[in-house]
């Protein structure tokens, strides 16, 4: 009775833990479609990649991915269709190369600029501040007497 048992649950309980098993390569599959998928921005959403996005149109790339993935093709080839459909605006981080330079390397190059000519206009006013104050001209002998006669006229 004992061993009736324990084969009834051994039939009833391995076909139920080889469903849960996946293959090794279909843990592969998923984490190239993963990481294709991060590099991809979603159309519909736009601020998210295609990993993270609940859209339709994003289950679709994902799906593609796969299917694309499946047939051995590479991520770079699934990265350039994706690229030729829908333009550079695809991909979450702009190629580095042509006029993409000035995004990576624009924001840097305004910083530094900016830091030198503040340094620059600094040092001035230090420079200005720290130099002794001229002295007034010396009046002549017409301003002396204009000076004097406001000043009586005051006191009147």
């Amino acid at each position: 009775m004992r061993k009736m048992l324990i084969i009834l649950m051994s039939v009833l309980l391995v076909p139920l833990s080889l469903s849960w098993a996946t293959p090794v390569g279909e843990q592969e599959l998923d984490r190239q479609v993963r990481e294709v998928a991060k590099t991809l921005r979603c159309a519909v959403c736009q601020s998210e990649s295609v990993w993270e996005s609940n859209a339709e149109l994003a289950r679709q790339m994902r799906q593609l991915i796969r299917e694309r993935l499946n047939q051995g093709q590479s991520p770079e080839e699934i990265k350039a269709y994706f690229l030729s459909r829908y333009g550079d605006y695809i991909l979450m981080e702009p190629q580095k190369s042509g006029l993409n330079w000035v995004l990576w390397v624009g924001p840097f190059a305004l910083l530094g600029i900016g830091g030198m000519l503040l340094y620059r206009t600094l040092t001035r006013w230090v420079t200005q501040s720290a130099s002794t104050p001229e002295e007034p001209p010396a009046m002549n002998d017409l301003q002396r007497r204009r000076l004097e006669q406001e000043l009586r006229s005051l006191e009147k």
